[in-house]
């Protein structure tokens, strides 16, 4: 049986995707990272996550983003945008350089394991603009990838695969309903918070997905007002 790096977030799409490498019959080990994000809740999802799936192993890395800020997920100074997704801007939930240090390190794991693929949740459809979730960013990498391990130097390189990547939100939520991926128990809000908080962009395009996909009991409070 192949091997496959998830890197697990805890949201809806990184275990989606994890649950699809598993469905392709990989043997999936789970990667999270703890990087100064202003709760934890997501971490605690992602453990969940990986015991639901069943994944051989779980891993949770800490890399301290936090110490140098730059964002509203990582710096208690920079508010948390609550007023729906600006599609012509970058927001300021955008963590410096996150999504490059993962794929590092997540390959570092992958080499180790002799992983083929290293799996990655990003999307470039119903998100909210970041630069590294986007095709031509993974593409890039994945040149760097090949070039920068002994695997890759000899031909047999990790593999960078984003399943989701030019999926809509709605037919993630529909993959993760047939892979019976806990949803309930993902979490994708950036507030801290018992509960979703309904508001931030994460909140917003998840919960359009789920009542396009018919699951208004999946959604936040405060979209089933």
């Amino acid at each position: 049986m192949s091997t496959a790096i998830a890197l697990l977030s805890g949201g809806l799409d990184s275990a989606t995707a994890a649950a699809l490498a598993q469905e392709a019959g990989h043997r999936v080990i789970g990667l999270s990272f703890d990087y100064g994000q202003r709760h934890k809740r997501e971490l605690q999802a992602a453990e969940h996550v990986a015991q639901t799936l069943g994944l051989a192993e779980h891993h949770c890395i800490e890399v301290n983003l936090a110490a140098w800020g730059g964002s509203a997920l990582t710096d208690a100074r920079i508010a948390i945008p609550m007023d729906g997704v600006q599609t012509d801007q970058i927001p300021s939930t955008y963590v410096p350089g996150r999504n490059t240090v993962f794929i590092a390190i997540g390959l570092s794991l992958a080499e180790a394991r002799g992983a083929d693929q290293l799996v990655l949740g990003v999307n470039a459809i119903d998100y909210s603009g970041y630069p590294d979730c986007r095709p031509d960013y993974l593409k890039a990498f994945q040149q760097l990838a090949d070039l920068a391990s002994k695997a890759g130097r000899e031909g047999h390189g990790t593999k960078l695969w984003a399943p989701l990547v030019e999926w809509s939100k709605v037919r993630i939520v529909q993959e993760a309903l047939r892979l019976n991926v806990p949803v309930a128990d993902t979490w994708s809000c950036y507030s801290g918070t018992e509960q979703p908080c309904g508001v931030c962009d994460s909140c917003r395009i998840r919960d359009a997905a789920l009542l396009e996909a018919g699951r208004a009991d999946l959604t936040s409070a405060m979209a089933r007002i």
